[in-house]
């Protein structure tokens, strides 16, 4: 299940940051377009922070599973 909600934290990350060019090339709302980039930020650090081992060796989604 932790799985299936990184995966779809990632799709969303790549779409946030798709919609935000398209929206930028478009001649829309800059500040859209930018909320929408630090929407993305926000969550590619929450997946690295889930994902990336810390100073055990774990990461925070194996520390789940168990």
């Amino acid at each position: 299940m932790a799985s299936m909600a990184l995966s779809l934290l990632v799709l969303t990350t790549l779409a946030l940051i798709a919609g935000a060019l398209w929206l930028r090339s478009r001649g829309g709302s800059r500040k859209q377009a930018t909320l929408m980039l630090v929407l993305a930020a926000v969550l590619a650090f929450n997946v690295a922070m889930w994902t990336l081992p810390g100073k055990s060796g774990e990461s925070l989604i194996g520390a789940a599973k168990e």
